[in-house]
């Protein structure tokens, strides 16, 4: 059995995750016809369709057509299943070598098409779905199938009734009322899906009855009043200055932020993206291996009592933040270092005094070796470990264990944890 075009139950972002799944990865042709399968295209560029083959039925989708994921980097955009493809063949690349790729598919003689640069939170958000790591209700990214389905049914009455076709209403009234009703109610829990409940500013902040805080402000005045004519200098001029922690921004609804730790880039690091997820994840050092290609991003879960005792919270752990957007700064925890302060030059605080009183500092060193004079002169701000130089890996453990000690008490301190900050 042969189509050309995907059915209404499977569009283009299901049926790639599928064949993933299946271990059949589609075919790239220059045909639209789903039996032909000899046409294929020598490169992602010159190919026009996608074919993605099954036990029953083969399926030729345009590479051109818009899919459910929404990149709010490229403008709220919906990208194309070139774009979508295109990241998963390239999932393992760096980003800088990413970027340069997608240059090099757009510059290509005779392309059908260019692809979209994704950033690389939405690549690694694209790329975990497909693998199905995460849900759909899970993306950050990814719109809803049945939501997609009700605004293209609302798309298409408007635009008939624009054209001066029948109103829905009075379409739906030449049918038996029985119909009608049951077809409404259907239409109405579709848009009712994609509603976002609001409430005005008394039933958010103060429930139904309103209250009057008027005392509580004039006494808390008065307390700080005191309090900071009873502080020392130092304090005093704290108090004055606004406060350099920042606020975590609460998530999108039903989705939690996923903090993140920076790694040393430097050579000298014992702790290095081969070998990070292995040492905070699974408690065993190993040396990082140079010689290996691995990527720039990794991700990893660690339940933190303190902060959510039901549920493990999924880290990103990045060695460079070229990628950042501002807000990404509100999301970072902890920050690995050698004691060079070249590492901070690209952070949004440069300086290791400012850096450390945001994040928590890691130094992970030798046990019974000197620390660096940087190390020391920074302070409570950073946690300095010791690993056994020998072979009693059984104790890396314990430090491990100390790590992440530090970084959920960091958390904790910074708001993580309360309620509309998880």
């Amino acid at each position: 059995m042969a189509s050309s075009d995907p059915s209404p139950q499977q569009d283009p972002l299901a049926l790639l995750r599928a064949c993933i799944a299946a271990s059949r990865p589609p075919i790239p042709t220059s045909t639209p016809d789903a039996s032909d399968a000899t046409d294929v295209a020598t490169s992602l560029s010159q190919a026009t369709h996608l074919l993605f083959n099954n036990d029953t039925e083969h399926t030729a989708v345009p590479l051109s057509q818009s899919t459910r994921f929404i990149s709010p980097a490229a403008g709220n955009k919906a990208i194309d299943l070139r774009s979508v493809y295109f990241c998963w063949q390239n999932r393992d690349l760096g980003a800088g070598e990413y970027i340069n790729a997608t240059q090099a598919l757009n510059s290509e003689a005779g392309a059908q098409g260019t692809v979209t640069n994704l950033v690389f939170t939405e690549r690694l958000d694209l790329v975990a779905w497909l693998k199905g790591e995460v849900g759909e209700e899970e993306s950050e990214f990814i719109v809803s199938a049945d939501a997609s389905r009700a605004t293209k049914a609302g798309a298409r009455d408007a635009a008939a009734t624009a054209a001066g076709g029948e109103d829905v209403e009075m379409r739906d009234a030449g049918v038996s009322d029985g119909v009608a009703r049951q077809r409404e109610e259907e239409r109405l829990r579709e848009i009712y899906k994609g509603e976002r409940r609001m409430g005005d500013h008394n039933t958010v902040l103060r429930g139904v009855k309103v209250q009057d805080f008027g005392g509580v402000r004039k006494f808390s005045a008065a307390f700080h009043v005191k309090s900071a004519a009873a502080a020392p200098a130092a304090v005093q001029q704290q108090l004055a200055t606004p406060a350099l922690r920042p606020s975590i921004k609460p998530p999108a609804p039903n989705r939690r932020a996923e903090p993140i730790i920076l790694l040393s880039p430097s050579a000298s690091s014992l702790i290095r993206m081969p070998n990070a997820k292995t040492f905070l994840q699974e408690g065993s050092y190993t040396p990082p291996d140079t010689t290996s290609t691995t990527t720039n991003l990794l991700h990893l879960t660690r339940l933190l009592p303190s902060i959510d005792p039901q549920k493990p919270l999924r880290f990103i752990l990045v060695d460079s933040p070229d990628q950042f957007r501002p807000d990404y700064w509100s999301r970072v925890v902890a920050v690995f270092t050698t004691g060079q302060a070249w590492q901070f030059k690209n952070y949004k605080w440069q300086a290791p005094a400012e850096l450390f009183g945001h994040v928590l500092g890691v130094y992970v060193g030798w046990k019974g070796e000197v620390l660096p004079d940087s190390v020391v002169g920074w302070g409570r701000g950073v946690l300095s470990v010791g690993l056994d130089k020998g072979g009693m890996r059984w104790r890396d453990r314990e430090v491990v264990e100390e790590v992440w000690s530090g970084i959920e008490g960091r958390m904790k301190g910074l708001g993580w944890g309360r309620e509309g900050l998880r």
